[in-house]
């Protein structure tokens, strides 16, 4: 994938003052995380607080959910690409609309598809599932089958903060949900794409690789 096309994408994409979003006292639009050459692609739902701060997706407490259940699937955020549906962060970290979703993702996340030609998506949680499958449905009901969007395969499971909403049995299972979709997506992509590297030895810092984004972020 050409780096300058990446590099374009990116100033537009921090220039973007397309919707209400941009104004609801958020720090901007926020960027990818990890490789623009993996096959595989996680579409979460919006930036919170840490990611509003630091300009990532996923990197605050879900972010660390996300990081433990890659590593148990042989994958680390340095070889995956990780996006959200919406970029800019939500007041009160709301979870977007639909409407939302799909506005934002019309512009933004169809160029990060373009330019990353992923083999493989996983959507996290109800908003990006609902963008990729095109009508409103069930997460619930639908985590863990297959679809395609585009000609590419779409695996739909629960977001990490879903995960941290629940507690007992309920946590243990919905776990265990997520670990076999996950797997099953490596698998797939790994079918696709053998010879590429998906995980580094030790997990990333990736407060510490953002954290001159962070300043930059400031105001």
């Amino acid at each position: 994938m050409s780096n300058d096309k990446m590099q374009d994408w990116l100033q537009e994409l921090m220039k973007c003052d397309a919707c209400k979003l941009r104004h609801e006292g958020n720090r901007g639009p926020t960027r990818y995380s990890g490789d623009p050459d993996s096959p595989l692609m996680f579409v979460g739902e919006g930036p919170g607080g840490v990611e509003d701060e630091y300009g990532v997706p996923l990197v605050g407490p879900s972010g660390q959910l996300l990081d433990k259940a890659l590593w148990s699937v042989g994958l680390t955020r340095d070889h995956v690409y990780v996006t959200n549906i919406v970029k800019c962060r939500p007041k009160n970290n709301r979870t977007p609309t639909l409407e939302e979703g799909k506005a934002c993702a019309n512009i933004h996340l169809v160029q990060e598809i373009k330019l990353v030609q992923p083999k493989v998506i996983v959507c996290l949680g109800k908003v990006a599932f609902q963008y990729f499958y095109g009508h409103t449905a069930s997460i619930m009901r639908n985590r863990g089958k297959w679809f395609t969007w585009h000609d590419i395969p779409v695996m739909p499971t629960y977001h990490p903060a879903f995960l941290l909403r629940q507690a007992g049995k309920d946590l243990v299972e919905s776990k265990w949900q997520v670990y076999y979709d996950f797997k099953a997506a490596v698998e797939k992509a790994v079918a696709a794409e053998p010879d590429f590297t998906y995980k580094s030895e030790e997990k990333p810092n990736l407060l510490a690789q953002y954290e001159s984004l962070r300043e930059s972020r400031h105001f």
